[in-house]
Formats: structure tokens, sequence, C-alpha cells
């Protein structure tokens, strides 16, 4: 591993065309500056893509690697710095421009239209004619087969797109930079909304374009993945280049440390992390027999669901006769690809869409269609999916929103006057607590980065007293650093003996954290299984509608 210095020669050990001159890069960037106001987003970056290899892009939000990206594909331009591609200066005045240099970018929330076929969303901006007037869907078609049988794509130019699996519609994204001839990938969290096992197709399908001489860039917060497939890493930190490595010579450890700039828990040790929450007085460190998960405690559950219903939007059963409960002191991980019913389900409980069906019950109430306000009282802490939708009002400061959830109750009100004092002293409170990086609490929420927006909601939402959390995609977006903190705060709720609904598309954050875990299949909770049988094989197939039975021993 080496800081700070030229990108040197890929590794060669998983790339087999690597035959391009040492000093010769598919992709370059050269001491790249972009200032936005009061924020220097890229500190002279310097990055290089051999032909042939797979480079990983690593940094904590807002290191500047999405800038950086943004550059390289024509959407920012750099204040000082030079951008080449194969040895020659470039000036991308936009996208267009990178795409007829041989550069694509899939990104991570798809650009596809769900009501068209493949072909009709590939050939958008680039439409194949006859005569230079006829739509020829037919040729397109052609190549789009062509394209796909020659990278091991697998996809039907006919189909249509809403009736594609999230990994077949990103393989339509993949097959669209090829229509248009990039040589060069950029491919921004390409497995966040993918299973494991669509995630390997991933992986192979890389190795494939890498042996017939594409470059790829690797943009992802999953450590354990870079290691998998990159051939070389380089870390952002603040807008600066902190590091390059070759893949096959550092760990997952050596990566985060790189990242965040000092040593971090990656393995989920409880004990550690409720430790570590206990020393800022958020919570009580658990035993170290609690490192791995344990049964479900005895006692009558926090949270009853049974039979549960809710439709989703257009009017279809989105949850489908749900049923589960949570004991105190229990982790339940809700797993399942994004799609299946967890956003309606999460929004059911806590108050944001109506049910259909069914019942829940809090500590024995009856809390079926209450109100958000109304659950709040009964005892609920809850982490938004959307966290700048439902989590926070952006334009408010960060005080405001520290108490919006308690704003009318002493000592941050008397009678209908809201108490200001209180309220900026609660505030700082939380700030040095929860490790808020702002300047100031009357900073609106919106100016924050993701991470800091999202401890400013956990902040809010475990300083009260609660009896469930129910945390809805706690860490999505997020650097190692911020979920490492985040894992500590459920955990101390777990060991202060609050039950927890955990729902995440993240299978190493279940396996991490929940006590046992439950599978979320086109509605239906496919399977509860405790931790102890919860692999990452079984919990993919199941994602996938595969069975829920046990894979044979190994004899």
């Amino acid at each position: 591993m080496s800081k700070d210095v030229a990108p040197g020669p890929a590794a060669g050990a998983r790339g087999a065309a690597l035959s391009a001159p040492q000093a010769e890069f598919a992709l370059e960037a050269r001491d790249i500056v972009k200032r936005f106001p009061g924020v220097l987003a890229n500190d002279h970056v310097n990055f290089g893509l051999r032909h042939g290899e797979v480079h990983a892009l690593l940094g904590e939000n807002g290191a500047g690697k999405s800038t950086l990206m943004n550059i390289l594909y024509g959407l920012y331009q750099p204040d000082e710095g030079q951008v080449l591609v194969n040895g020659q200066p470039v000036h991308f005045q936009n996208p267009r421009d990178a795409i007829n240099r041989g550069i694509g970018m899939v990104h991570q929330h798809f650009m596809l239209v769900p009501p068209l076929t493949v072909t009709e969303n590939i050939m958008l901006g680039q439409e194949s004619t006859r005569n230079g007037v006829i739509l020829d869907r037919q040729a397109a078609a052609a190549r789009i087969q062509q394209l796909s049988d020659q990278y091991g794509l697998h996809v039907n130019p006919a189909a249509i797109v809403q009736d594609l699996s999230v990994g077949a519609q990103q393989r339509v994204e993949i097959l669209k930079a090829f229509y248009r001839n990039a040589r060069v990938l950029i491919l921004d969290e390409p497995t966040a909304v993918l299973t494991p096992q669509e995630a390997d197709d991933l992986f192979v399908i890389m190795d494939g374009l890498r042996a017939q001489g594409h470059s790829i860039v690797f943009i992802t917060h999953k450590l354990r993945e870079v290691l998998a497939v990159a051939d070389r890493i380089t870390v952002l930190r603040l807008g600066r280049v902190v590091g390059h490595a070759q893949a096959n010579e550092v760990s997952e450890q050596d990566l985060a440390t790189m990242m965040v700039g000092r040593t971090i828990s990656l393995t989920g040790d409880r004990a550690k992390q409720a430790a570590g929450a206990a020393a800022i007085g958020l919570g009580e460190a658990e035993p170290e027999h609690a490192v791995s998960a344990s049964p479900a405690p005895a006692g009558p559950p926090v949270l009853n669901v049974e039979g549960l219903q809710v439709k989703d939007n257009r009017g279809q059963l989105a949850v489908d006769g749900v049923s589960f409960a949570i004991s105190p002191g229990e982790i339940f991980g809700i797993a399942g690809v994004e799609g299946n019913g967890q956003t309606e389900l999460v929004e059911a409980l806590t108050g944001l869409r109506p049910a259909a069906g069914g019942r829940v019950t809090l500590e024995g109430q009856d809390v079926t269609n209450r109100t958000p306000h109304r659950l709040i009282e009964a005892g609920l802490g809850h982490i938004p999916e959307d966290r700048q939708k439902f989590g926070l009002v952006l334009s408010y400061p960060i005080s405001a929103n520290l108490v919006l959830s308690t704003y009318y109750q002493p000592p941050f009100a008397r009678g209908i006057l809201m108490q200001d004092g209180p309220i900026r002293a609660f505030a700082q409170k939380m700030i040095q607590a929860f490790d808020i990086r702002t300047p100031s609490a009357e900073v609106p929420a919106g100016n924050l980065s993701g991470g800091n927006q999202q401890k400013v909601i956990i902040a809010r939402e475990l300083s009260r007293p609660i009896r469930l959390l129910i945390a809805a995609q706690p860490t999505r977006g997020l650097d190692v650093g911020s979920i490492e903190f985040i894992h500590s705060q459920i955990v101390a709720q777990r060991a202060q003996g609050r039950a927890v609904l955990l729902v995440s598309a993240e299978l190493d954050e279940i396996l991490a954290l929940a006590d046992r875990v439950g599978v979320m299949y086109r509605g239906k909770l496919a399977a509860v299984l405790p931790r102890v049988e919860a692999t990452r094989e079984r919990l993919g197939l199941l994602m996938a509608g595969g069975s829920a039975a046990a894979p044979p021993p190994t004899l």
C-alpha cells in the first residue's frame, strides 16, 4: 500500500488484457481542482485508469468521488487540471462529449423508461432509422442482441423493462453504454439494489469486460466487493487522494482506515459497538457473550403484527398478510430486494400509510392506523428510509429538527410558546454526543452531508423515551465511519431492552446486527430464520423467490 504517489501498474492477477503500454491510460485525471461555494471538493486529484482493469474509487461521503466522476463524465468542468482520454487532453462540455469519446456511466438509480422495451430504452437519443425517416427497431434489436451475446449480458431486446428483475435492468444500462461504443465504464454503486447472486453475476460480467480490454471505474462502499473484483484502488479523503493500493495487497481494515483516517470496527461486534455508545452516554455495553446474535428474550412482545395488509400508491396489495413479533431486547431484521413491500410495511407501522387489513399492537395496545404523532407518544422511534422527505425539514435549522417530535413538551415549550434557550442547549448537547459535524446548530439541515443528516435524525429519535425503534435503510449511501457509528446506536437500543425492527437491503448489515431475519418477497414474509441459520447464500435465494429449505449438508 502506498500513499500520495502516482498510480502504479495494474496488478494483472485478474486482468487478461493488459497489453497497453504502462505509461498509457484509457482515462486520466491530472491535478483536478473543483471548488463550490465554501467547499474545495477536489484538491489536485490524480487518477489513472488503465486499459483492461477494474479500478475501485473509495472514500467517505463528501470525499469528492462523485465530483471527480462527474468531471470525467462531462457533467462538471474542472476549475484546474486536465482530463485525458488515451493520453490526449479533452475538454468535455457535457456527457454527450464524454460518450462520443467512449466513456459510459451506469448510475445507481437507473435511467430507464419502465413501459418501453429494452430496445426502445437503449436506442433513445441514438435512434436507428431507415432512409433517415423510419425508426428501425429491427436493426437496433439485432445490434443489441449481438452486444448482449458478445458480453454475456443475456438480455432480451423485446422485453418490457418494468417486467425485468433489478439485475436485468442493470444489464440493460450496461448495454446502453456499449450501444454507444463505450470502452470505459463508470459504475456508481452498482450492487446497491442487487441480491448476492445478482451481484456475483455482475462480477462475472465485469471480469469478462476486463478480459476484452474494457476499463471500469467501480464506486462502492462495500469493501468486500472491492477486494473481490478490483485490480487497483484509489482512496479519497476530504477532496484529496490519500492513497493507492493493489487490491491483492490490502485488507478491508486497511481500506477503512485509509478512508476514515482512524481504526474502525468492521466486524459487527455487538459488545464493542454497545461499549462505544456507552462511552458517550448513549447506552450500556452488552456483556462479552453478546458478540453473536442471541435468542429473543422471553416475555410479551413489544411489537406484534398480525396478518397486515397494505396497498401501494396504485391500489395494489404491496404487503399481503404479514405477521411477526419482536421481543424486548431483540433486533428483528427484514431483508429483501427493494420493491417487495418493505417500504409500505414500514409506512403502515409508522402511521404514514393506512393498513388495509390486519392488526398492529405496541406493548399490548392496538395502534393500527394511528397517526405518527400518536405513535410517537406511544413510544415509537423511526429512522425513515428517505431521510430528506420524511426525516427532516431541510430548510429548518438543526436545532429545530432535533425537537420535531417533542417541541410542544417542557422544557422546549411553555404553554403555546417555544423556549429558544432550552432548545439551543439541547441541540448543543446532541451535536456533541452524536458527533454532528456542523459549525452551528442554526445551520439548515439541508446544508449537511447525508451522514450528518442521518445523525440528526438518530439523535432526535434516541434522545427521548422509546420502546420500539424502526430503522429503515439506516445506513443507505453512508461511508464506513458513519455506518459504524449508527450500528453502535442500534446495538445500544437492544442492550437497553428496546425492540428494534431493522429493514435493510444490505445483507451485511442484517447479518451483523439481527437476532432473527425475515425475508420479504412479493409482499409476503417468505421465511423467518434465526441468525445462526441465516447465511448469505440462503437469504439470497429467498430474496430471489427461492425455497426456504436449508441446503443439504456438505458430505
